[in-house]
């Protein structure tokens, strides 16, 4: 480690150094490696306002270029996790809208941390208002950490309404860095607030999430007042506008999660247990999508569309990969009765030599067009003995209109993508089927030793 981002190598490694638990030298190293970055930054030649990038203009940084950029990031990013029923996009002829929740008019909530000022900014209230001229707001809340809610308020404007959107979720008051939560669920009284209008309204709610991390929204996600839930994360100064697009169909939503939803219960789980493998002798569930065998309120890459999708393999370059060579240094080894090899013994022109190619045709079988994630998972053939249940190995985007059908094609590197970690961690290759899946097709692929 080279640099520390806070002050502890500021408060200890003098110490290390003189108890011997530090090399002088590895000192010596880091420094070397960061004033070399710096010289080659051009940090030490003169006025740093005189150098490349040094005098650039809040104009280029709001260019037009950057700030369509920023909303079609915003775009992309939101996921759709219920649509019951289609009660989304709605209607734009809707006559009347109520907007309740602390982040509807929020917009500092829209760009998390780590950011510097925005553009221009356009809260989710306001890019809703521009849809529907009788929208009516109440925050619903006092504050995201809803401590005090006005229910009797809230429940008044989504009873006159025709349609109701509750914008809802956390802020940098409930996670940051250096602030961890402590559980999965909606801070104070949100859930309340969210049900008794639910009840109330005339039609199944529209829920929107803004937060960094997962929520266990198991009540909203399986109660049918609740007819639809987005989760938008931290969206960036565009937002706003991207909500309101996809909530009124200008936009086909595209976006899949980035990481498994789990249950409240979840958090019994310490967090000093670091396992990756469930054990059931301890009733420990395992960790991340690839090995967590629990209970999941949305899986990670999940997510809904206006349209429907299908995938079908269309070709692949070589189903079977021979890693049968003579060489005394491809030893095959055996675990669990099944035959393998290490992958550094197997050197990067055996690894190169059996990459392949996968064409996989996708077809958008609705009536909306849109951009369209396609997620390329790998698992094996033979399960469990801590392999991995499936992995992501590759995932591109198409856009597709209405019935229209393209292809997209992956290369597979078999030793990076169909490679396993053993009980030392070290990567090995299975011989065996091992299986190519995307959707709901899969395409076998046989590994020869």
């Amino acid at each position: 480690m080279d640099v520390n981002c806070g002050s502890y190598l500021q408060k200890y490694t003098k110490s290390a150094i003189l108890q011997k638990k530090l090399p002088e030298s590895q000192v010596d190293r880091a420094l070397h490696n960061l004033f070399a970055i710096r010289m080659r930054l051009g940090l030490f030649n003169g006025n740093p306002l005189h150098n490349p990038f040094g005098n650039i203009r809040t104009d280029q940084i709001c260019s037009p270029e950057h700030q369509i950029l920023a909303l079609e990031a915003a775009r992309n990013g939101i996921v759709l996790l219920k649509n019951h029923a289609k009660l989304l996009p709605l209607p734009k002829s809707a006559m009347s809208l109520a907007v309740i929740g602390p982040n509807a008019k929020s917009p500092q909530t829209l760009v998390g941390n780590y950011a510097g000022p925005p553009c221009e900014s356009t809260t989710p209230l306001q890019a809703l208002q521009s849809y529907v001229k009788d929208t009516v707001y109440h925050p619903g809340c006092d504050t995201v950490s809803c401590s005090s809610i006005a229910i009797d308020e809230a429940v008044d404007i989504a009873k006159r309404a025709h349609f109701v959107v509750l914008i809802m979720g956390l802020d940098q008051t409930q996670e940051r860095e250096a602030l961890d939560r402590v559980d999965l669920l909606l801070p104070g009284r949100q859930q309340e607030l969210i049900t008794s209008v639910a009840k109330s309204a005339k039609k199944p709610v529209v829920l929107v999430l803004l937060s960094g991390g997962p929520i266990d929204v198991s009540f909203a996600k399986d109660d049918p007042r609740i007819g639809a839930i987005l989760w938008a994360g931290y969206p960036g100064q565009g937002g706003g506008i991207a909500l309101a697009e996809i909530i009124f169909g200008d936009h086909n939503p595209g976006g899949r999660l980035p990481a498994t939803w789990y249950p409240q219960d979840y958090t019994k789980v310490p967090m000093t247990d670091m396992r990756m493998r469930p054990d059931s002798f301890s009733d420990y569930p395992g960790r991340t999508y690839r090995f967590y065998e629990g209970d999941k309120v949305f899986e990670f890459g999940y997510g809904l569309s206006y349209s429907k999708y299908s995938y079908k393999f269309t070709h692949v370059s070589r189903k079977n990969l021979y890693l049968n060579h003579s060489s005394s240094l491809h030893t095959t080894r055996r675990w669990d009765s099944v035959g393998y090899k290490l992958v550094s013994e197997l050197g990067t022109q055996v690894c190169d030599e059996n990459k392949f190619k996968v064409g996989v045709g996708v077809k958008n079988d609705g009536e909306m067009s849109g951009k369209h994630p396609v997620l390329l998972f790998a698992r094996q053939g033979k399960v469990g003995d801590g392999r991995v249940k499936k992995q992501l190995i590759g995932f591109q985007s198409v856009v597709l209109s209405g019935g229209e059908r393209g292809e997209i094609e992956f290369e597979i590197s078999p030793c990076e993508d169909l490679s396993r970690a053993n009980e030392y961690g070290v990567m090995v290759m299975d011989e065996g089927r091992h299986f190519l899946v995307v959707g709901d097709d899969k395409l076998p692929v046989t590994i020869i030793i």
